[in-house]
């Protein structure tokens, strides 16, 4: 009997991540290499330069250039670019978060999806991004970046010269992406623990803030108010002015109470169109639509155990009013295509500047959601409110510029306090941030002065002087730019909001002399 031919052993198959890589061993092992060399940077301002180096040798690309989104999501800014062989220095340039004329950058952060082109058509697509050379940017892979709290944080993005399929590098350069973001996060803030001196924090934080800053009256009752929820899991309510620090006590709720050690997710309610919030809140299975193509969590599940901040809540659209109210009374979540339903134990944090009650009577939102929501509602004063609290936040928000810019601490001139405290501030403490920011930049000594801070206080004397057109004017312009501000500059969501066609509020911006400098 002849004994069976013995098969010669089969290799594994490469992971999914590998399986478009023409020789995956050999780019596997670089790929780890890459992963222990960046783990190795002890520097937060190395990463970047790291990152795209690493990604411009992994793909053999001439360009590979990384995009950090800032704090506050709103601004692009070019932080390390690798190309033809070398490092470039960082660019002071940044877009602004409509990314008016980039419009490949913008699908990549708006749909949280990569792109790969093989044959880059110029005539077709903006590219103003890329670098101007002789010889054209013919294949471009663009990568979305995810940071702690699973937002897109940044893009990677590389170019080559040539016709390639760049698509096979898309998920592991992606994960070396990832990886890369939050460890410069990470690296970012032990570098501001280390540079506070441990004396001082006492004197910043009150004892009994939750982290929170100031000690008036009105953020005393805010305190007392906070210190009944953080062992409770009702939902919360919080409303006030924009920039008065909604999303600053969501995270103090979460992190001083019982859900600390889990996940704490920011959703914005008026950033994405209604689909695509729908399956970014509850999540979607393969199929539920064109480009669905695995299943995909979402936030609600990404949450579970935590707590999830739904900011701007007035602007969520009717019918996921009705989905989240069953979230709230049942705590089951249904994703896109799917007829089941699940359990989750979340916590909701839901926040507004508008008025509520308002919206229900004009039919725009859930009057049944809204009682809901309402069970323990905390308001939050406007700066001008709790106006002793202003040389405080000014000096703590100086200590912190002066840590992440690795200065020493500034001194304050008298005047510049006075300055400072007679300003109403109708930006709330958002505006203060921003104006500390920018004078620190500006200040070129140790002391901050008045000439450092840009503030335009009404002048009474020159508004008795107005007749009544101009009265109505300097109305009109506060109300637009207010409306702007809110809408972080995109004139079509101010236009939608005031009920005016888009080329009206621009006629009006004209005539009142308003730039997006003024935004």
């Amino acid at each position: 009997m002849n004994s069976p031919e013995r098969l010669p052993p089969q290799l594994p198959e490469p992971p999914q991540l590998l399986q478009r890589i023409a020789q995956p061993l050999p780019y596997a092992e670089a790929l780890l290499e890459q992963f222990g060399q960046l783990s190795r940077l002890a520097k937060a301002d190395d990463l970047p330069a790291g990152l795209v180096q690493a990604a411009a040798q992994l793909a053999s690309c001439e360009l590979s250039q990384l995009y950090l989104l800032d704090s506050t999501h709103t601004r692009l800014t070019l932080a390390g670019e690798w190309l033809d062989g070398q490092a470039h220095p960082e660019h002071s340039a940044s877009l602004p978060s409509d990314y008016d004329g980039e419009q490949l950058l913008q699908y990549c952060l708006c749909q949280n999806r990569h792109l790969s082109l093989a044959n880059l058509d110029h005539n077709l697509h903006e590219t103003s991004f890329l670098p101007a050379r002789d010889q054209a940017w013919r294949s471009l892979l663009c990568l979305p970046l995810q940071d702690e709290q699973g937002r897109v944080g940044g893009l990677l993005l590389l170019a080559s010269h040539a016709i390639r399929e760049l698509e096979g590098f898309a998920g592991s350069l992606a994960s070396l992406g990832t990886f890369a973001l939050t460890q410069h996060q990470l690296l970012q803030r032990l570098r501001a623990s280390q540079a506070t001196p441990l004396s001082t924090t006492p004197a910043s934080l009150p004892s009994s803030g939750y982290g929170l800053i100031g000690s008036s009256a009105p953020m005393r009752a805010v305190y007392q108010l906070v210190g009944k929820v953080l062992h409770n899991p009702v939902s919360v309510l919080l409303t006030g002015e924009t920039g008065t620090g909604k999303e600053v006590v969501a995270r103090a709720i979460h992190d001083c109470g019982f859900r600390r050690s889990q996940a704490f997710i920011v959703q914005n309610c008026a950033s994405l169109p209604e689909n695509l919030l729908e399956s970014e809140l509850f999540g979607y299975r393969k199929g539920a639509f064109t480009g669905a193509e695995r299943d995909r969590k979402g936030l609600f599940d990404a949450a579970d155990g935590g707590t999830l901040f739904l900011d701007e809540i007035g602007d969520m659209p009717l019918a996921l009013q009705a989905k989240l109210l069953r979230v709230l009374q049942e705590g089951e979540v249904r994703p896109l295509g799917s007829t089941a339903t699940h359990k989750v134990d979340v916590r909701i944090i839901a926040a507004t500047h508008r008025d509520l009650r308002a919206l229900v009577e004009d039919g725009r939102f859930r009057e049944d959601l809204f009682y809901r929501l309402s069970h323990f509602p905390i308001a939050l004063p406007p700066l001008r409110e709790r106006a002793e609290d202003i040389l405080q936040l000014a000096r703590h928000f100086a200590t912190e510029a002066a840590c992440f810019l690795q200065r020493d601490a500034y001194r304050w001139s008298e005047a510049a306090l006075d300055h400072l405290a007679g300003y109403a501030f109708p930006g709330n403490v958002r505006e203060l941030k921003g104006l500390i920011a920018r004078a620190v930049l500006l200040c070129e000594g140790d002391e901050l002065l008045p000439e450092h801070f840009n503030l335009h206080p009404a002048n009474p004397v020159e508004d008795n002087c107005m007749n009544l057109r101009e009265r109505l004017e300097r109305v009109e312009r506060n109300l637009l730019l207010d409306c702007l501000r809110k809408n972080r500059g995109n004139q079509s969501q101010a236009a939608r909001e005031l009920g005016l066609p888009r080329r009206t509020l621009l006629y009006r911006m004209d005539r009142l002399k308003i730039s997006p400098a003024d935004v």
